[in-house]
């Protein structure tokens, strides 16, 4: 019969045979894909059922015979489904593992396959109200406790009870101490797999600014044939994918690389992903030729990303990365990022178009707010970051999509002090990124005039000339203060005020007044005096925007806005 060590060591050597297999199986792109994201849809835990209750099962045949029942290494599997989906992930491979070795008969098949459900909803149970527990330390505490555990039900429920208290004195220690161990390195292995996606991540969203750099400039003339061809051939340029391509909702507009001699503009796509893609608006993967459904026989092209262009709301068409074999994480979320800067720019390249088609001065004023030199400068300074502080990078973006997107507002809408202040705080985090300590903002906001409804992008231009205009040329910056008081008579006084290099009267009086143009344009004037004359159109020229500034000390731009019902604003 074994003794303690001896069926520790043997248990040792079976356990590294499972953690071999979950190493391989995350090396696998479905399960890397899975580790990566860390999420738990209902897919994913079906996929984690099948996977680890297959894992569960290995662990029993890789078991060692004592004492008319099986030591073995079958926890890991159910206890790792638990705490990477919960309940319900943990119930279904403990029950997959425990029905198999039920079947395999035993003194102890009930209890075993009792406790190996158990183990597996208890680690679920602790992911659930315990997610801090996914980390080496909390594996190897919840191994400790899931296999106690099954030794409580073998003594509870296996009969005869002496044979039962025999089994549990030989392979309690050993099966506790090495399945713990176990789970805590397969769990640490688990968290490696995230750090190395995490960092390939911040790689790609690096690659993807670079990449943005130079094809923003592209997409100003929209999604066409001539756009998406020189947009495919800098990303396939700038990256290792096989092929790249872009469709409109009907057609391929580009391919480059592989596969282009057939895979030709102008022809219908067939892809199936394709069509799914731009019906949910969300990235598709297709993982095989047949799903990519090209009719040459030789195409070389066996898995592609497929991620919709978004204008509005509204697909344009598709970006498509291609691989000769899988895909993996990296090029999902290289997809993801280009896809979302290229849609940015093509809802500004829309705007453009209804810019050129509108005669109407709102349209040309939210236009001029759309300044090329604050996207690069903004993607510069997120690039600065990308390496250093990746979460600052990344909610960087977020401001920069939320800037523009809200910059595409239909002029015609009016929104709420309070909207115009947080479109204005996406704006002011990208400036104070580049700025650093230089830029200084105050708020003095009167909380009873936040819903007062405004035009949009009134005050957006105001902020913008203040730091452009007043404290760039400044060697150590400045401050910038937006002040907005409800008066008695219901008007929001709003004003921006700057403590930069200010203005003589001469440039003040030219600024509003339209045949200075070139004046005014070259000191941020165009943008002033669309708010100027957006004020007058809607509100009377008792309402347009007055400036008060002197050189050396800052200029304070201010403004009356009614607090009234829109409707009876609009019709007077």
């Amino acid at each position: 019969m074994l003794i303690h060590p001896d069926i520790l060591l043997f248990l040792t050597q079976r356990m590294t045979i499972v953690i071999t297999i979950s190493f391989l199986l995350s090396r696998q792109p479905a399960v890397r894909r899975f580790f990566a994201n860390g999420t738990t849809t209902r897919e994913d835990v079906y996929r984690l059922i099948v996977i680890f209750g297959g894992l569960s099962i290995i662990g029993t045949y890789a078991a060692i015979p004592i004492d008319g029942a099986l030591a073995n290494s079958r926890v890991i599997g159910p206890v790792l489904a638990g705490l990477l989906g919960g309940p319900l992930a943990g119930f279904g491979a403990g029950l997959i593992g425990g029905v198999h070795r039920f079947a395999m008969g035993g003194f102890t098949a009930l209890a075993c396959a009792i406790s190996t459900i158990a183990e597996g909803l208890l680690a679920g149970l602790i992911r659930r109200y315990h997610p801090e527990a996914l980390n080496g330390m909390g594996a190897l505490i919840t191994g400790l406790m899931a296999e106690t555990l099954q030794m409580l039900i073998i003594l509870a429920v296996a009969r005869p009870f002496e044979d039962a208290v025999l089994l549990v004195s030989h392979i309690a220690l050993p099966m506790i101490t090495v399945n713990a161990v176990g789970i805590a390195v397969s769990v640490m292995l688990i968290q490696d797999i995230r750090a190395q996606e995490e960092q390939a991540g911040a790689l790609e969203a690096q690659k993807s600014l670079r990449i943005a750099n130079i094809t923003l400039p592209l997409l100003r003339r929209g999604l066409n044939e001539s756009s998406a061809q020189a947009v495919a051939q800098v990303v396939k340029e700038m990256t290792d994918l096989d092929a790249v391509a872009l469709t409109d909702r009907e057609k391929i507009l580009a391919h480059v690389g592989l596969g282009a001699d057939h895979h030709l503009a102008g022809q219908p796509f067939l892809t199936r992903a394709t069509e799914e893609a731009l019906q949910t608006g969300g990235p598709v993967i297709a993982s095989s030729q047949d799903e990519i459904q090209c009719a040459h026989l030789d195409c070389p092209l066996h898995a592609a990303v497929i991620v919709p262009l978004v204008s509005k709301d509204m697909p344009l068409g598709t970006l498509k990365l291609y691989r000769t074999k899988e895909v993996g994480i990296v090029d999902e979320e290289l997809a993801k990022g280009l896809a979302h800067l290229f849609s940015t720019q093509l809802e500004i390249a829309e705007l453009e178009q209804q810019a050129r088609l509108a005669a109407t001065a709102e349209i040309r004023a939210l236009q001029a707010q759309i300044n090329p030199h604050f996207l690069f400068n903004a993607l510069n300074t997120v690039a600065s970051y990308v390496r250093t502080h990746p979460e600052t990078a990344r909610n960087l973006l977020i401001q920069l999509g939320d800037f523009f997107r809200k910059n595409l507002r239909e002029p015609s809408q009016f929104v709420s002090l309070r909207e115009e202040l947080a479109h204005i705080e996406s704006y002011l985090a990208l400036e104070q990124a580049r700025f650093e300590d230089r830029l200084q903002v105050i708020h003095d906001i009167d909380p009873g005039a936040l819903s007062c409804p405004i035009p949009p992008l009134l005050l957006q231009p105001l902020v913008e000339n203040a730091l452009r205009h007043g404290l760039l040329p400044l060697r150590d910056g400045g401050s910038v203060t937006i002040r907005a008081r409800r008066q008695a008579d219901d008007h929001i006084d709003i004003s921006v005020e700057d403590d930069g290099v200010g203005m003589t009267p001469e440039k003040v009086a030219q600024l509003l007044v339209r045949n200075g143009a070139t004046a005014g344009a070259a000191s941020g004037g165009i943008g002033l005096r669309n708010v100027h004359e957006r004020l007058c159109s809607i509100y009377g020229p008792d309402y347009g925007l007055r400036i008060e500034s002197k050189p050396g000390l800052g200029t304070i731009c201010a403004l009356r806005i009614p607090d009234k019902d829109i409707s009876l604003l609009m019709a007077s």
